[in-house]
């Protein structure tokens, strides 16, 4: 379950950073913005799997 997350929070990242490099290139703040935040909010979920990961062991 837990791979299933880590997953999903690169994914996120990867998606926040297509948002900001295309907002970047067609000069929408806002989009740019966005894939900013949602950067960040995957990278803060990785952060935390991997937190629990060393609890785990």
């Amino acid at each position: 379950m837990a791979g299933g997350k880590k997953a999903k929070n690169v994914a996120k990242t990867a998606k926040g950073k297509v948002k900001e490099t295309t907002g970047k290139a067609v000069g929408n703040e806002s989009l740019e913005l966005k894939g900013r935040a949602e950067q960040a909010e995957g990278a803060a979920k990785q952060a935390g799997e991997k937190i629990k990961d060393t609890f785990k062991h």
